[in-house]
C-alpha cells in the first residue's frame, strides 16, 4: 500500500487591531504541524493585546494526530496570551477527529481566564500577508509549559 505525498501547509493571514484570521490549506500533519505553532507564536508576539485568533480550516485536506496536537498547542498559546481561539470552516474530517478524541469542546470553547496577557514591543498593524515559515523543528522543549 502506498500513501500520497503530504501537501504542504499553506498559511495566509489577515489582521486588524484586535483580531487575526489565518487561512489554512493543505495538510496539517506530522510534517507541517510545527509550522502552524511557530506562525501562531509569532503572530501573537506581533499583535500584543490580540483579542481573537480565527483559524479558517476549510482548506485543510488532511489532519493527523500531530495536527491535532498542534491545534491543542495553539489553544494553549492563545489562552496564555488572553486571546480567544475560533476554529472556523471545520471539515468533516477535522470535526470527526475532534469528536473522537474528545477535544471539540476544549478547542471550540471561549477563551479561558485572561490574566496572562502577552506584553511586549511592536504595534498591531492592519494589512495582510502570507506567512512564510521555514519547516524547522523546534529547538527543544517549550519553556512556556
Amino acid at each position: 500500500m502506498t500513501s500520497l505525498p503530504s501537501a504542504p501547509l499553506g498559511l495566509t493571514y489577515t489582521s486588524s487591531h484586535e483580531a487575526v484570521r489565518v487561512e489554512l490549506s493543505g495538510d496539517l500533519d506530522h510534517l507541517h504541524a510545527d509550522r502552524l505553532i511557530g506562525a501562531v507564536d509569532r503572530l501573537l508576539a506581533a499583535h500584543p493585546g490580540l483579542r481573537d485568533l480565527r483559524l479558517d480550516c476549510a482548506g485543510l485536506s488532511a489532519v493527523d494526530s500531530s495536527g491535532l496536537a498542534a491545534l491543542l498547542m495553539v489553544r494553549r498559546l492563545t489562552d496564555k496570551a488572553g486571546a480567544g481561539l475560533h476554529i472556523d470552516g471545520r471539515t468533516v474530517q477535522l470535526n470527526r477527529i475532534l469528536e473522537i478524541t474528545g477535544t471539540l469542546d476544549h478547542l471550540t470553547a471561549g477563551a479561558g481566564p485572561q490574566p496572562l496577557r502577552r506584553t511586549g514591543g511592536g504595534t498591531a498593524s492592519g494589512g495582510s500577508g502570507e506567512e512564510n515559515v521555514p519547516n524547522t523543528p523546534p529547538a527543544g522543549p517549550d519553556p512556556r509549559t
